[in-house]
């Protein structure tokens, strides 16, 4: 499947506020967002009027970039939310905060989505005593992801040892033995991507 390779900082850029892509990079005054504070490109800084259908477009776009997900993930996501009890666009929400990606960034275990993605990618996690390295992969409530044995040896997960780090309330963890649980599923509450879900919902019923 396609990825994104370009500079990350030109997706903050364009939608004009912090992604958080690049970990530590997006909270020092390196951070484009601090430098230029504009679309990229050679009309960035001119004036435009959007229309209702661009604000849902950029809507839509600024969360699949927050959470590292292309097109056609994100479109099956949505689906798959739309077919389920509730509101629709809470439920997409807490499909994306509890893949498995997500679920290793909000428990400090990475210091982006990206980086958490490669880790569960390269294998380094295990979901209930086994190893999964499928990023999409949806935890439940009551699962214990933690590192596997072979990687609390590396300088990545011996660094995280020695840090304090704050969960959302629906996860715990425990730093020291590099493990973490997913108490409940979240609630729209817990969530505090700053995301309007209504105006995706109202793009993709056109």
């Amino acid at each position: 499947m396609s990825r994104y390779t370009d500079a990350s900082c030109r997706l903050c850029r364009r939608e004009g506020q912090k992604l958080f892509l690049k970990g530590d990079r997006c909270y020092s005054t390196k951070c484009a967002i601090e430098k230029r504070n504009f679309p990229p490109g050679q009309h960035g800084q001119g004036r435009k009027k959007v229309s209702d259908y661009g604000t849902q477009l950029r809507e839509k776009q600024k969360t699949k970039r927050f959470y590292g997900l292309q097109e056609t993930q994100f479109r099956n996501l949505f689906d798959k939310a739309a077919r389920k009890k509730g509101i629709t666009g809470e439920n997409l929400l807490i499909m994306l905060e509890t893949r498995l990606d997500n679920v290793v960034f909000r428990l400090g275990f990475a210091s982006s989505r990206k980086e958490a993605r490669q880790l569960v990618t390269h294998g380094h996690f295990q979901v209930n005593g086994k190893k999964v390295d499928i990023p999409s992969y949806e935890v439940k409530a009551g699962d214990v992801i933690k590192v596997k044995e072979k990687s609390t040896s590396s300088p990545k997960f011996k660094e995280i040892k020695d840090m304090t780090i704050s969960v959302p309330s629906w996860l715990t963890v425990e730093v020291e033995k590099l493990e973490g649980k997913v108490v409940t599923l979240p609630t729209r509450e817990d969530i505090d991507t700053p995301v309007a879900e209504h105006l995706i919902v109202e793009l993709y019923s056109k």
